[in-house]
């Protein structure tokens, strides 16, 4: 029976997703993980104040969250020394980027991001008909001065950053993002992703008045407060930015549970100085297997090691698979030259163990 087309734009997309889920690889392989150590999740946990508030709230459940996040607004403003009006709270990063992208790419719009970098950014402008434009890393870094350049000569109304950066775990001093702001072009947006900023050292984050029209800065409760499956994170940014979410986001979309839990957990800074404890113990522990196995580890102000494997992205691809294979699992950068590496996120001591055992394994399957 003929049935409806999608758009001519639907249609020209590859099927693709970002990122191949720990779950669907289990099935694939038939067995469970021994130790989930590719999706940058906190293995911490989140906060025991955060769960008890989840359990409270889902008595609760039957009726929507609160379509403004007031309550978790309050809590937020006065931290980041903002109004409440500079902050809109959504389904993560992931979604508040899409919402983004659907505000101000239209088809042929211009945006411009890192070769290599987080993905999904790419994936929402691909949806929405955007041109994306790249720039290679500069050694492990994000460039911040080629993605000003380019942005100027693409003539880019959205350009993407992540400080820290995911997947290698490098990171910029604020001073250096708030000079890429200042030289930007007219009329073009800087999406600053910081999902890993509780973890980085002080002076990362830049220093900028919460009305800068040109930079949204984006949080998240996935990383160190052991959230990610409640899907809740925030954007601070200009009231008149901010705004415009109300156009297109799903008012409705954030649950009662996950609400009350990032509050609980935003508001216990003790378990927040715990889990950064127990993530510096796991990636000095990650820094010495790699050192045993006479590899080198690149500096991290994340929740993740990124260990180089000493050659080439094949030959990294090879040690990944045997891991995988081995029962742990890990991730790795898709570019060149960042594919020589594997990413390895913190975890508990068990399961850092498991990858201790595993990995001399994969080093020698990928040589032979």
């Amino acid at each position: 029976m003929p049935h409806p087309k999608v758009t001519p734009l639907a249609a020209s997309l590859p099927a693709t997703v970002p990122f191949v889920g720990p779950e669907t690889q289990e099935r694939e392989r038939g067995a469970p993980f021994i130790a989930r150590l590719g999706a940058n999740e906190s293995a911490f946990g989140p906060s025991p104040k955060a769960i008890a508030a989840m359990q409270k709230a889902a008595s609760d459940v039957w009726m929507y969250g609160d379509a403004q996040s007031y309550d978790l607004r309050v809590a937020l403003a006065p931290h980041h020394g903002v109004g409440m009006d500079n902050i809109i709270v959504g389904e993560g990063i992931d979604g508040l980027l899409g919402l983004l992208v659907r505000l101000y790419i239209a088809p042929g719009d211009v945006a411009v991001t890192s070769d290599g970098a987080y993905p999904t950014f790419n994936y929402h402008v691909a949806g929405f008909g955007g041109q994306l434009h790249k720039v290679p890393y500069n050694g492990d870094c994000e460039d911040p001065d080629a993605l000003v350049a380019k942005a100027h000569e693409t003539g880019a109304k959205l350009v993407y950053i992540a400080n820290p950066d995911n997947p290698m775990g490098s990171w910029h001093q604020g001073d250096v993002i708030t000079r890429m702001i200042a030289n930007l072009p007219e009329n073009c947006l800087l999406l600053l992703d910081e999902a890993y900023i509780d973890l980085a050292p002080d002076g990362t984050a830049p220093d900028i008045p919460a009305d800068t029209p040109n930079v949204i800065r984006l949080r998240t409760f996935s990383k160190a407060h052991g959230m990610a499956g409640a899907r809740i994170g925030y954007a601070i940014g200009a009231a008149e930015v901010i705004a415009g979410f109300d156009k297109v986001r799903n008012h409705f979309g954030l649950s009662r549970i996950s609400q009350a839990g990032a509050l609980a957990a935003f508001q216990d800074s003790g378990w927040l100085d715990h889990v950064r404890s127990e993530i510096a113990t796991s990636r000095a522990r990650i820094g010495q297997i790699a050192r045993d196995s006479d590899l080198t580890t690149l500096p991290s102000a994340t929740n993740f090691v990124t260990i180089d494997c000493g050659k080439d992205g094949a030959f990294a691809r090879r040690v990944l698979a045997s891991l995988v294979d081995q029962g742990i699992f890990v991730r790795m950068p898709f570019v060149a030259p960042q594919d020589r590496c594997i990413r390895v996120s913190c975890g508990t001591p068990d399961q850092i163990a498991a990858f201790a055992a595993a990995l001399p394994v994969a080093l020698h399957h990928a040589s032979v």
